[in-house]
This record gives C-alpha cells, sequence and structure tokens, in this order.
C-alpha cells in the first residue's frame, strides 16, 4: 500500500496553533477568524481508539508532540485537547436532543461482522480438521477436494491474511468465495438423473455452513449477534449519547453533567438554544457583509452570492424549526395555524411587519381531574340517611358521585372535565335525599367554589363549606383534590403586576399565560375568569426580556423585570424572586434573544413570605454550583456562531471515523446509520458546508487507505463527484458560492486521489485479493475516470483512462511477479543449482503464473463491466507478466544437456494454458515458447524415427516369434504415464519387454515382441506428438503428416520382414499329415492383423489425398495376407495330394495293386487284418481338424480364418476332383473309395462346422465328387458286396473314430 508519508499537508505546530485558535474563540466574546483549510492528520484529539470502538480515545499520539517537549506544555496541550472534544460534545448532544433537519437513514446497506486474526486461524483449524476427517461432517470425493483447493488457495494466502488484519473482510466474504469456486466445479460436474446441479450446490453450502461454525453452541449465536448489530441498526438517544462518549472521549460523570446543564431533555429550553443560534448566525451575516469582511472566493461577484448563502440557509433552517408540530395539549386540542399572507414573510431579516394574533389563536384546552375524598363534620343528617356530592366546572357539564350513608360519607370519586379556561370556576355540593312525599328537590347541605389552576396544589385537601344558615353543620368540609394539566405549549402561568404601552395600560395584578403557537411565535396573555380567550395579549417577537431595578412609583410586585422592543416597554413584577427567574427563563426561550439576563443578585435564598426554594430550584441550583465547580460554564455559554465548525467538524468526523472503523464491523469506510444522523444533523444546524465536510472525508478516507485499510472506492466516488460538481459550479446543496481554499484543495486532492487510484489498480491482487470486496475494482475503475475528467461535463477520451490504466497494469505485472519469485525463491535457483534443479523450479514457478493468471481473470474480470477495453488491457498484463518470466524460463532451458527431453512437461504446462485463451494465444509468449521447442521437437521426432528403425532392423534379426500379450491395444485403459513422460529418452529405449503390472490386462496372445514394440512406440510418439497440442496449425500438420508417414513406413517394414520370416517357416515345415501349424506362424498372421488395426489409427490423415499413406499400407498388408494364406493353403493340399499319392498305389492294373489285394485276402483266412486305407485317412483328418483348431484358437483375426477356411476347403476339394478324373476310366479299388468318401465327408462337415459358407461347400467341384464317389459305390456294393457300412450318404451312421 502507499506510504502515509506521501501525503504533506500541514505540520503539527499548524494544527496545535489552530486548535488554541478554536479554543480562544470558545472562551472570548470575539469570533475566531476561520481556520485555515489545512487537512490536518490523525494526531487530533483522542485518534488513538481502542479495538472495537470500547476504549474511549486517550492522550494524543508522539506525533503531535515533539519529543523535546517539556512536561508543562505537553500538559497544556492535552488540556486544550480535552476542551476541544467538551466543546464539541456539547453542541453534539444539542443535535441528538432536538434534531429538527436529519433523520437516521434505514435505507443503508447491512454491513457484516469483520473477522479478526484469531477467527482466521479458528476457520484455519476447522477447515484442516475437516479435511482430516475428525469431523462428523459426511462429504463426498468432489466436495472434500473443493473445500482442500479452497483450503489450500483462499485460507492459506497471505493476501486474505493482510486483508482480514484491514479489517475489510466479513464472514459473507469467505462464503461468496466459496460459492464462486464450488459453482465453477458443480458446473463442470456430469449430469445427474434426479439430482439437481442446483440441489448439489446447496448441498455444499449447507456444509460449508457447518464446517465453518464448527462445535460452537448454536444456541448463543442470536444472541450474540443481536447485542454486536445494535449500531447498524435505529439508535435511541442513549445510544447515541453512548457511541459519541466513546468516539470524543468522553467520561461518563462528563456526560450526566453537561446533560443537565444543558438541560437536554427540556425540550423548550433546546428549540430556544436554536432559535439563540440561527439569531446570532444571521447577526453575523449581517456584519460580515457590513464590514465586507469575506472568505477569498474564485470570483468577487460571488462575496454577495455568499451572504445571500448564509441568509437562505439559516431561513430554511428556520423554516424546518418552524414545521415542527408544537406540542398538543390533549387529544381533543387542535393547534391553531397562523394566517399568513406569505409564508415566510416572518422569516426575513428587516422586515417589520408582523404577522398579528387574534385572541382566538391562543386558545388554550385544559384537563381537569376533581377527586372528592370524604365529608367531615356532618352532623345534621340521621347517620343512616344518604348523601352525595355533585361536582361541575362552570360552563360544563354536572358530575354526580354514588350515594353514601351519612354515618361514612366517603366517596374516592373521580369526576373528568375539559376546558378552555385558563381560571376555571369548579363547584362541589353535598346532597341529602330529601325524604318528604311532595319534595322536588334533594337538600343542600353545602357547598364549595374552587378558583384551580395549573400552578396550584395537586394533592388533596380539606376545604371549609359553605352552609344554609339553619345549617347546624357549622364546621361542614370536604376532602377533595383538583388537578387542572398544564398543556405542552403552556410554557408557564401565574400572576403579574403588568404595566405597557400598548398594552396592559393599567398597573395591576393579572393572571398571565405565556402561550407558544408556533416554534417561532410566542405570546403573554392574561385571562379573566371563566374567560376561554385573553382579555389582552402580547406577541413576544423582537422583544428582549431583562431583569430591572424595582420602580418606586408602582405599588404592588416586589420583583421586575421588563420586556423592550423598540417603540415599546412592558414592565412586569411578581412577588418573589423564584417567580421573578422562572418567568425570565420561560420568556428567555421564547424571545429568541441572544443575550442571557442575568440577575443583580444571585442568591436568593429565602422568598419574601418566608419559605424555602421549591425542589425543582434548589436541584437547578446544585446542578448550576457543581457545574460551575467542574470550569464547563464556558462550553455551556459559548456562541456557537463565534467558534470554527469547519475545524471542529474536522476533528468530529474524524473521531467518528476512526471509531467506525475500529469497531466489529466490516464497513469499508461507510458511517453507521446513527452516525450519518448526527452529522448531517451538525452540518445544518452549524453550518458547515458541504464540500468541506466531503474533501474531509476524502482526506481522512485516503488517509486510512493509504494506511492499509479497505475502504469502498463507491463511497470515494460519491464524495469526489460532490466536491468535483460544487468546485465546477453544479450547485450540489444549493451552495453557488466556491472559495479559493476549497478549489485549491480539491485540486490537491484530485492529484493525491488519482495517485492513490493508480497505485490500487497496480496493486489490484493485493487491494482487491479474490475480487473483495464485490465490485471494488469495477468502482475503482470508474472513479478513475472520474478524476481523470477535466470538469463535470467533458468526458475523458477512452484512450486517455486506456492508456493510464495500461500503464499501471505494466506495474501490476512487475509487482505480482517479484512477489512471485520471492514466494518461489527463483533467484537462488537460477544461480546455484543444477540444470534438473532450475528446470523443476521454473515448472513450479509456471505453475504458480498460470494460478495467478486464472486468479485475475476468475475475480478481477469485472473491469470489463466498467470498460469493455479491460480484457485487453488485462490480456497486455498478462503478456507482459510472461515477458517477465521468459527470462528466467530461457535461463533455465539453456542450462539443460543436448538431446534432453525433460523441458516438455513445461510446454504442456504454458501450452495448454496459453491455447485456451483467446487473448494470448499465439500471442508473443506464445510464439516465443513455440520457437524455443520446435528445434527441441524436431529433434525428438527424428531420433526416434532412427530408434525405431533400429530397433526394427534388430528385433525382427532376432525375433523368435513367441507371441507376447498386446499393450498397444490397452494403453488408453490403463494409468500409464502420460506422454510426454511416457517416452522421454525413447531413443535410448530397448526392445519392449512386458512390465509385470501389465499382467492383468493380458487378454490374448497377439504378435511379437518386435511388432509390439515398434506399435507401442509408433503410438506412444503420436501420443506425444498429440498431447503437445502445437498452437501453430501449419507445424502441427506438418508433425501429423510426418508421423504418419513414419508409421506407414515402419508398419510397412514389419508387413514385409514378416512375410518373408513366414515363408523361410513354411518352407522348413513338414509336407506330411505330421504336420501341425506352428505357434510363430500364427504370430506371423497376427503381427500382420495387428499391422492392420495399428494403421487405421497409425497411419489415417484427414484430407483427401492425405488418404494414401492409409491405403497404401493397406494394400500392403491385403496383399502379404493373401500371399500367405495362399502359401498356407499350398502347404496344406501339400499334405493332401501326399495322401493321394499313397492311393495311387492301389490304381486298377497296376502291379502293386494287385499284389497288396492278394496279400490281404490271404491273410484274412487266419487272422483279423485291419482295412487297409482307414489309417491314412484317419491320419489326415486329425491332421485337418488338429491345424484347424490351432489357427482358430491362435489367429485373432476370423476374417482371415475364414478367407483361409474357404481357400482350404476348396483347393481340397479340387484337388481330390481333380485326382478322381485322372482315374475316369478306372474302377476305383475298394479300399481307394472307402477312404475317400470317409475324407471328403470329414472334410466337408469339419469345414462346415467352421463356419464355411453352403456355397463354398456345395460347389460344382463337390457336386462332381460327390457324384463320382456315388456311383462309385453303387458299382462296389454290385461287385464287391458292399462298403462295410461307408457311404456317401447323409443319414448312414458310421462309426466315428478318432
Amino acid at each position: 500500500m502507499l506510504d502515509p508519508s506521501s501525503s504533506e499537508e500541514e505540520s503539527d505546530e499548524g494544527l496545535e496553533e489552530e486548535s488554541r485558535d478554536v479554543l480562544a474563540a470558545a472562551g472570548g466574546s470575539q469570533r475566531a477568524p476561520p481556520a485555515p483549510a489545512r487537512e490536518g492528520r490523525r494526531e487530533a484529539p483522542g485518534r488513538a481508539g481502542g479495538g472495537g470502538g470500547a476504549a474511549r480515545p486517550g492522550s494524543p499520539s508522539p506525533s503531535v508532540l515533539s519529543e523535546g517537549r517539556d512536561e508543562p506544555e505537553r500538559q497544556l496541550d492535552e488540556e486544550q485537547e480535552r476542551r476541544i472534544r467538551l466543546q464539541l460534545y456539547v453542541f453534539v448532544v444539542r443535535c441528538i436532543a432536538y434534531p429538527f433537519n436529519a433523520k437516521q437513514p434505514t435505507d443503508m446497506a447491512r454491513r457484516q461482522q469483520k473477522l479478526n486474526k484469531q477467527q482466521l486461524q479458528l476457520l484455519k483449524e476447522r477447515f484442516q480438521a475437516f479435511l482430516n476427517g475428525e469431523t462428523q461432517i459426511v462429504a463426498d470425493e468432489a466436495f472434500c477436494n473443493a473445500v482442500r483447493s479452497y483450503y489450500e488457495v483462499f485460507l492459506k494466502s497471505d493476501r486474505v491474511a493482510r486483508m482480514v488484519q484491514s479489517g475489510g473482510c466479513s464472514a459473507n466474504d469467505f462464503r461468496e468465495v466459496f460459492k464462486k469456486n464450488i459453482e465453477k466445479r458443480v458446473r463442470s460436474l456430469p449430469e445427474i438423473d434426479g439430482l439437481s446441479k442446483e440441489t448439489v450446490l446447496s448441498s455444499w453450502i449447507a456444509k460449508y455452513d457447518a464446517i465453518y461454525r464448527g462445535e460452537e453452541d448454536l444456541c448463543k449465536q442470536p444472541n450474540r449477534m443481536a447485542l454486536s448489530a445494535v449500531s447498524e441498526l435505529i439508535l435511541s438517544k442513549e445510544q447515541l449519547y453512548e457511541m459519541f462518549q466513546q468516539i470524543l472521549g468522553i467520561k461518563k460523570l462528563e456526560h450526566q453533567l453537561l446533560y443537565n446543564a444543558c438541560q437536554l431533555d427540556n425540550a423548550d429550553e433546546q428549540a430556544a438554544q436554536i432559535r439563540r443560534e440561527l439569531d446570532g448566525r444571521l447577526q453575523l451575516a449581517e456584519k460580515m457583509a457590513k464590514e465586507r469582511k469575506f472568505p477569498k472566493f474564485i470570483a468577487k461577484e460571488m462575496e454577495n452570492m455568499y451572504i445571500e448563502e448564509l441568509r437562505s440557509s439559516v431561513n430554511l433552517l428556520m423554516a424546518n424549526l418552524e414545521s415542527l408540530p408544537v406540542s398538543k395539549g390533549g387529544p381533543e386540542f387542535k393547534l391553531q395555524k397562523l394566517k399568513r399572507s406569505q409564508n415566510s414573510a416572518f422569516l426575513d431579516i428587516g422586515d417589520e411587519n408582523e404577522i398579528q394574533l387574534s385572541k382566538s389563536d391562543v386558545v388554550l384546552s385544559f384537563t381537569l381531574e376533581i377527586v372528592i375524598m370524604e365529608v367531615q363534620g356532618l352532623k345534621s343528617v340521621a347517620p343512616n340517611r344518604i348523601v352525595y356530592c355533585t361536582m361541575e366546572v362552570e360552563g360544563g357539564e354536572k358530575l354526580q358521585t354514588d350515594q353514601a350513608e351519612a354515618s361514612r360519607p366517603q366517596w374516592g370519586t373521580q369526576g373528568d372535565f375539559t376546558t378552555t379556561h385558563p381560571r376555571p370556576v369548579v363547584k362541589v355540593k353535598l346532597f341529602t335525599e330529601s325524604t318528604g312525599v311532595l319534595a322536588l328537590e334533594d337538600k343542600e347541605l353545602g357547598r364549595v367554589i374552587l378558583y384551580p389552576t395549573s400552578n396550584s396544589s395537586k394533592s388533596a385537601e380539606l376545604h371549609r363549606m359553605m352552609v344554609p344558615k339553619s345549617s347546624q353543620d357549622s364546621d361542614l368540609k370536604i376532602k377533595l383534590a383538583v388537578r387542572m394539566d398544564k398543556p405542552p405549549h403552556m410554557k408557564h402561568s401565574g400572576y403579574l403586576y403588568a404595566l405597557g404601552q400598548k398594552v396592559w395600560k393599567r398597573w395591576k395584578k393579572r393572571y398571565f399565560v405565556l402561550v407558544q403557537v408556533s416554534q417561532y411565535t410566542f405570546a403573554m396573555c392574561s385571562y379573566r375568569e371563566k374567560k376561554s380567550e385573553p382579555q389582552e395579549l402580547m406577541q413576544l417577537e423582537g422583544y428582549t426580556v431583562d431583569y430591572t431595578d424595582p420602580h418606586p412609583g408602582l405599588q404592588g410586585g416586589q420583583m421586575f423585570f421588563n420586556a423592550v422592543k423598540e417603540g415599546d416597554t412592558v414592565i412586569f413584577a411578581s412577588d418573589d424572586e423564584q417567580d421573578r427567574i422562572l418567568w425570565v427563563q420561560a420568556m428567555y426561550r421564547a424571545t429568541g434573544q441572544s443575550y442571557k439576563p442575568v440577575p443583580a443578585i444571585q442568591t436568593q435564598k429565602v422568598n419574601p413570605k418566608g419559605g424555602t426554594l421549591h425542589a425543582g430550584a434548589q436541584l437547578r441550583k446544585f446542578y448550576a454550583d457543581r457545574f460551575q465547580k467542574h470550569g464547563m460554564d464556558e462550553f455551556i455559554s459559548a456562541s456557537p456562531c463565534k467558534l470554527d465548525h469547519a475545524f471542529l467538524f474536522r476533528i468530529l468526523q474524524r473521531q467518528t471515523l476512526d471509531h467506525r472503523l475500529n469497531d466489529s464491523y466490516s464497513c469499508l469506510g461507510w458511517f453507521s446509520p446513527g452516525q450519518v444522523f448526527v452529522l448531517d444533523e451538525y452540518c445544518a444546524r452549524y453550518g458547515v458546508r458541504g464540500c468541506h465536510r466531503h474533501l474531509c472525508y476524502l482526506t481522512e478516507l485516503m488517509e486510512h487507505s493509504e494506511s492499509g485499510a479497505v475502504v469502498d472506492p463507491t463511497l470515494l466516488h460519491y464524495s469526489f463527484a460532490f466536491c468535483a460538481s460544487h468546485v465546477h459550479g453544479s450547485r450540489p446543496d444549493g451552495i453557488g458560492t466556491v472559495s479559493m481554499e476549497e478549489k485549491d484543495r480539491f485540486e490537491e486532492i484530485k492529484e493525491r486521489l488519482s495517485f492513490l487510484l493508480e497505485n490500487q489498480i497496480s496493486h489490484f491482487r493485493y487491494c482487491f485479493p479474490f475480487g473483495r470486496p464485490e465490485g471494488a475494482l469495477k468502482a475503482t475503475l470508474s472513479l478513475l475516470e472520474r478524476v481523470l475528467m477535466k470538469d463535470i461535463a467533458t468526458p475523458i477520451p477512452a484512450e486517455e483512462v486506456k492508456k493510464v490504466v495500461r500503464k499501471c497494469l505494466e506495474k501490476a505485472a512487475l509487482i505480482n511477479y517479484t512477489r512471485l519469485t520471492e514466494y518461489a525463491k527463483i533467484e537462488e535457483t537460477m544461480s546455484q543449482a543444477s540444470p534438473a534443479r532450475k528446470l523443476e523450479d521454473v515448472l513450479h514457478l509456471a505453475e504458480l503464473c498460470i494460478e495467478v493468471l486464472q486468479q485475475n481473470e476468475e475475480h478481477h474480470a469485472e473491469g470489463r463491466e466498467a470498460f469493455a477495453w479491460w480484457p485487453d488491457l488485462l490480456a497486455e498484463h498478462a503478456e507482459k507478466f510472461w515477458a517477465l518470466f521468459t527470462v528466467d524460463m530461457d535461463t533455465a532451458l539453456e542450462a539443460q544437456p543436448q538431446d534432453s527431453w525433460d523441458s516438455f512437461p513445461l510446454f504442456q504446462l504454458l501450452n495448454n494454458f496459453l491455447r485456451n485463451d483467446t487473448l494470448l494465444c499465439n500471442g508473443k509468449f506464445h510464439k516465443h515458447l513455440q520457437e524455443i521447442f520446435v528445434p527441441l521437437v524436431v529433434r525428438y521426432v527424428d531420433l526416434m524415427e532412427s530408434s525405431i528403425a533400429q530397433s526394427i532392423h534388430r528385433g525382427f534379426e532376432q525375433e523368435t516369434w513367441q507371441p507376447v500379450k498386446n499393450i498397444a491395444n490397452s494403453l488408453p485403459n490403463v494409468a500409464l504415464p502420460k506422454a510426454p513422460s511416457l517416452p522421454r529418452n525413447l531413443p535410448q529405449i530397448p526392445s519392449f519387454s512386458t512390465p509385470s503390472w501389465m499382467a492383468s490386462l493380458y487378454e490374448s496372445t497377439n504378435g511379437s515382441a518386435t511388432s509390439e514394440d515398434l506399435f507401442w512406440k509408433l503410438d506412444a510418439l503420436q501420443m506425444f506428438v498429440f498431447d503437445l497440442h502445437w498452437p501453430e496449425q501449419e507445424f502441427a500438420h506438418h508433425l501429423e503428416q510426418r508421423l504418419k508417414l513414419m508409421a506407414s513406413d515402419m508398419i510397412e517394414a514389419c508387413v514385409k520382414r514378416t512375410r518373408t520370416a513366414f515363408e523361410l517357416k513354411l518352407q522348413k515345415a513338414s509336407k506330411t499329415t505330421d504336420l501341425r501349424i506352428p505357434a510363430s506362424v500364427c504370430t506371423m498372421l497376427n503381427v500382420l492383423v495387428d499391422a492392420k488395426k495399428q494403421s487405421t489409427k497409425l497411419c489415417a490423415l484427414d484430407g483427401g489425398q492425405e488418404q494414401q499413406y492409409h491405403s497404401k499400407i493397406d494394400d500392403l498388408i491385403d496383399s502379404t495376407v493373401k500371399e500367405i494364406i495362399s502359401m498356407l493353403v499350398s502347404k496344406f493340399v501339400a499334405v493332401l495330394e501326399g495322401v493321394l499319392s499313397k492311393l495311387s498305389r492301389y490304381d486298377e492294373g497296376t502291379f502293386f495293386s494287385s499284389i497288396l489285394s492278394f496279400t490281404v485276402k490271404a491273410a484274412a483266412k487266419y487272422v483279423d487284418v485291419p482295412k487297409p486305407g482307414m489309417d491314412l485317412a484317419d491320419t489326415y483328418i486329425m491332421f485337418v481338424r488338429q491345424n484347424q483348431d490351432i489357427l482358430r484358437e491362435k489367429v485373432n483375426e476370423e476374417m482371415y480364418i475364414e478367407k483361409l477356411f474357404d481357400q482350404w476347403y476348396s483347393s481340397s476339394m479340387k484337388v481330390i476332383c481333380v485326382w478322381l478324373a485322372d482315374r475316369l476310366d478306372l474302377q476305383l479299388h475298394i479300399y481307394q473309395l472307402k477312404t475317400l468318401i470317409k475324407i471328403v465327408k470329414k472334410t466337408y462337415r469339419d469345414f462346415r462346422l467352421q463356419g464355411v459358407l453352403e456355397g463354398t461347400l456345395n460347389s460344382k467341384t463337390y457336386d462332381t465328387l460327390h457324384r463320382r464317389l456315388t456311383v462309385e459305390e453303387a458299382t462296389a456294393s454290385v461287385s464287391e458286396g458292399g462298403l462295410q457300412g461307408i457311404t456317401m450318404k447323409d443319414s448312414d451312421e458310421e462309426e466315428e473314430e478318432g
């Protein structure tokens, strides 16, 4: 953050001199000159607030007092500060006691409780406990991963710790960051049937809240919140008093003394104080206009305007005060409204036309309570007679008590009356019921007439009753109480002597009432008995009341005072001093005069009647003496209009802001509703200019912000906009005058604010960590645009704002990267570590850089809401950031040994981030990254090609053709290391051998070791290059094309070497029925099968003519397979031809045939001779079946097996058919016939079982063969007598052998 010393505005000595000026004004009669508009620091009185605002400010900080200052001077400074605070508190409590301009706002945003360092540590422990499984909260893996990320990235961040320390972080901020994090995660999760993502989010938030609360007793939480939330609510007067005692460091005793001395509970006194203050301000304005002593304005013509503004502001306050309703006397009383031709005429200074009150304007309403208790001395009536009382107020209704026996005349009955007579006549009569038959009325036993006033005693008293002359009750008394309530707008009443020039022209004693008609209208009225309207009245506006000496010529009255006005004097006299004091005080409040009357003799302990002062007077005297004793009279009597309220308000606002920032709320500089109310009322009542208020506020907020506190930029914007509008003449508060002081201070603050905002944007990751406070960055950018404007009407070009922000973000890149390298300790690594360690640290640094930029995009993208070009500047910031990283990256890569492939993970990490960012993809850093790694990729592919070619050559030379398990097809399904770590250093990899951990993948035997090694390497290489996701399309296409061509060439070489090996292997194989296809031959077939499958993946390119690689290798594989099948079939046919050649020895007419036939027949007579030829057939059939099974089991491609079996069957049938055709003219020997029938039938059935289609089985060759053998069978049956169960018929049940 900024260093607070960046603002040099005033010296400490200047502030102290200013304080002395204000105090001198408080004690003297001369008005102090206006305080200079210097912005004092926080060294003002009581700035050192306690935690949470609970502790009252103590002595000033050491920065105020020079170290070399001696003790007496220090004590003097402390005393001056104490006096300033006391004087301020007097004004503040008056604002609280009787507000008439402002109200506590109810629409302010509710502030959240702030978190402190202890709570943050506790929160970390709770989340760590959850991650360690030490809580009872059940959660799935996805939620645990989200919490772990939140804990590692957010909770453990030093930026969050700084934000908590600055007091700008609340529990809600923590919750919102977590919510934003999980929303992103949940959106990336796959959809689950029956479970919406909103439900998942709600569940996760509930679990977060459970972790956050921990094991706290939840029942205590509401109570704790209710007690701490009080400052955010509407406060009572008592709570406001207590708050400002803490703010200004006022002791409870001092408050009590001031409260009583100022009569804060007396609304009349407070209203009178306001009237005196406003009168004083008007007089001051007139004096200023007369003496022509004005503040320095930016234009001369503003001087007269300034006077008019002063007058209009006071007139507005008078109107506000006048608009307050006067308290009503009762539910039926209606305040008399004055009839005026002009509502504001009486507010205009110098207007002699007074508004005359009529007698009906001052009609009062009184409530009387008459309580009749008992009658004493009743003797003339028998004890069992019924008696009762009546009561009435003359001119009103009559009420009657309950009936009672004469022996016990007690009632306790209350009668309620209302009257408009200030001097009513109350009549109470006692009656007894008449017993006579002709009596029409009850008999009156006695009566009493009373003349109560509002000052009369309200306790029950005995009154002697008037009785008829003939009555025996000479000592009849009645005990009753008459209570006459005083209406609130009747300020005082009593008997006075009076003599005036226009009214009360005779000196006589009258009953007077001081009536308040409105806030500014009072009247002295004299009343007669039983009259609701006054006999005479005098309006007190313009009069000045004061104590006077006795007038010898006037008889009656002891203590004199008068009311004087130009052209009129009215003399009053009371019977005692206390009555005179009360009358003068009441009239002093009513006249609103600035002069305070002081009696010539202060001590009048005993009244003329010999009684002591009543309790109220004694209490007031006690507090007055005590107040004088504590030396506070000067603060009460100080005239507000003679003090510099601009200076005092600056201290008040500063102290209030300090208290607010130290309370338990994350206020961000916003005052609480109660504080706003008091400050508004103070400014309105004591004439603090709005521009001065906001300039001071801006200064204080900036100082706090520079000191590390979190301040809402919206608040700064509001105050700055107000001041800018004022200085540029748009009159936001109706003030059109602009002083030079305000203009100069505004320009200074504008420059300072611009520097502060630019600094905050440069430190946006640290001033607004994780986007908190919400919307702060957007508001800061908007405020910067406003500050850069020359005036309020001319918008600043977007390019200028963009230029400033770009410069800030360039600084931000350097700041962020510097702090990141310090965190990663990269400088030490670059200078001392090994190449591998350098690469490892740069890889870690790259991960941190990516995390920083992702956080910028996630949490600081709100700037686009203020400016559309913000994302572009953020991209430029990222490029600058990567440019700084380039230096360290290049250093690490240059240190790597030649042909080292360990740096590919770095490329993948950076490229995967950059290619997914539309603004950074193929940017400056991205292109530089490609330029570095292009030679590495090309070199790697070259070496891999050479290595694979060599492995093919060496592998096939040493190939044993033993089947191995396939791993290439299983690679996507196992947890193999990802490329490039998989093919790293592949040029040095020996021929492949299957790792033991792949044993679970063995499903079938496939190719040879060499072929599997080849396919694995080709696949791994292509996957590696694919995983690079090369961003430049032309080079990416070149790489793909080259790898496909390489794969095609390598597979072609593999196929050709396999064919050659197959041919050699087959040549060495036996040509007899002992032939069994070796496993190596099947492996060769499987190599071709795999080559066919792998070529589809490894050689196919998207596009038209680029399919040539795949087509070429496909054609080669197909032709090779055909050749291999043909060779294999030829081998099988050769075996069949060997069998047929053995049968040829039985051909008819040959010498060998006759010998064999004779020998068999001769031997058959003596022994059981085996059937000749059957062993030959069985051997061949066994040969066919076993080779079919071998091929079916070991060759993995069904299509190739089917082709092989088709060709094998067809060729076999063809060979037999040709052999028979050569013997068309000869009759087959019985043994030849039986052997051929068995071979043909078994071959047919076996190949049908192997899936050879009917069309192939029942070919023309087979039909010819079948007919020939059927004919031969029939001929043999005739000549030989049968074939002993062997027949060509399908329904035969020949004996199965083997």
